[in-house]
């Protein structure tokens, strides 16, 4: 086994929520020990300057490029991380010196993975080619490196995408190696956030992760676009609405979920207007199903039925979400606390891992996770300037 290092991970979400921040000690192999957690919301000005940075990336043609006002909304992002980094130091009591390393996801405003680059969404919206294999984070490196002192690595999604991968989900590794201890076998473990997906660990270790579909971010732009809310909090709207049965079926009839894995989607992939003639209560109870059964339809293309499927990410708390999935599979479905977990930190977690495997030159995407042709390492180095 390799050095065990104390290292942070700064997760953003697609849900885009605020920032996550998780300390653990690891080997970026089979140790890994849980220190602290916790969460930083976005204020509402930051919130609504990321819609319109996700908006300004649709046009993008290289993954560089920051037209309008992206690179000061990176900027701007990199300096909140520096900030949640301060913040987490003094509310956890822990030394600066103490951290070796800071894992840096940076806010994702385009996924445009290359097997589906030809494809249509149900939002009527082309993959074409100036879009194929490209992945944005909005995120300084260099830049969160100066402003904390910190080894900093960022950007893991792109050598994946250059080599041909999905460049999502990332976390999978991460997944199996907290399910490493646990007594099922298969399990799946599923994290809801404004993308679903799933990793899938089998009984000898096979791994084998993808997008499910949509998770929160359908749910939360009705609910926004409606009644101003950000969220249906603990799925209070969907379980006193209907699903409308034809118009779940309709989103299921996309061309993505005829896609054999792995494939990654875009948070923007789907459209809400199917609900547009429904009551709130009913639109936001489709669309929490049209999530529920996207993950319950998973379990076509997985080797196994999974014994367990485990919750984790923002939308595990949606309660009706939750309990749909619960009805749309065979086995127990639990909040990642009941398999001894933290669900809010998992993600975060996992970017803590993979730097750490990311500076010992262990791979971080497989075949089984990204199609990337063989395992590839991957990320950038950023060092603090210290002159």
């Amino acid at each position: 086994m390799g050095e065990v290092m104390r290292a942070m991970g700064l997760m953003s979400g697609t849900s885009m929520d605020g920032i996550d921040v998780a300390l653990i000690e690891t080997d970026g192999e089979r140790v890994v020990t849980r220190v602290a957690s916790a969460t930083y919301a976005y204020d509402v000005e930051l919130k609504a300057r990321l819609a319109v940075a996700v908006a300004e990336a649709r046009d993008l043609a290289g993954r560089s490029e920051r037209p309008g006002s992206l690179r000061e909304i990176e900027r701007l992002l990199s300096e909140r991380n520096a900030e949640a980094v301060e913040r987490f130091f003094v509310d956890q009591a822990i030394e600066r010196t103490s951290i070796d390393v800071i894992g840096y996801h940076g806010q994702t405003v385009l996924h445009r993975p290359p097997s589906v680059a030809v494809l249509t969404t149900a939002a009527g919206v082309p993959y074409d080619e100036k879009h194929v294999g490209m992945t944005v984070q909005l995120g300084d490196g260099e830049l969160l490196a100066k402003l904390t002192g910190l080894r900093v690595v960022y950007d893991l999604r792109a050598d994946d995408v250059a080599a041909g991968g999905q460049g999502a989900p990332l976390a999978p590794i991460y997944h199996a190696a907290l399910v490493s201890g646990l007594p099922q076998r298969p399990v799946a473990v599923v994290n809801i956030g404004g993308v679903a997906n799933v990793t899938f660990v089998g009984r000898d270790g096979q791994l084998l992760a993808f997008d499910t579909g949509p998770g929160s971010a359908l749910i939360d732009d009705h609910m926004l676009a409606t009644t101003g809310l950000h969220c249906d909090e603990d799925g209070a709207t969907a379980a006193r609405g209907t699903p409308d049965a034809s118009v779940v079926k309709q989103l299921l009839s996309d061309v993505y979920f005829t896609l054999v894995p792995p494939k990654s989607l875009d948070r923007d992939a789907f459209s809400r207007d199917p609900v547009s003639g429904l009551g709130l209560e009913d639109a936001i109870a489709t669309l929490t199903s049209f999530s529920a059964k996207a993950i319950a339809r998973s379990r076509e293309v997985l080797p196994e039925e999974p014994l367990l499927w485990i919750l984790t990410g923002g939308g595990r708390h949606n309660r009706t979400l939750a309990r749909m999935v619960a009805e749309s599979v065979e086995n127990a479905v639990v909040p990642a606390e009941a398999a001894g977990f933290d669900g809010d930190s998992v993600e975060a977690e996992a970017w803590a891992y993979l730097a750490v495997r990311s500076l010992a030159g262990l791979p971080i995407t497989f075949p089984g996770t990204t199609g990337v042709a063989a395992p590839l390492t991957g990320g950038v180095l950023a060092t603090p300037d210290r002159s």
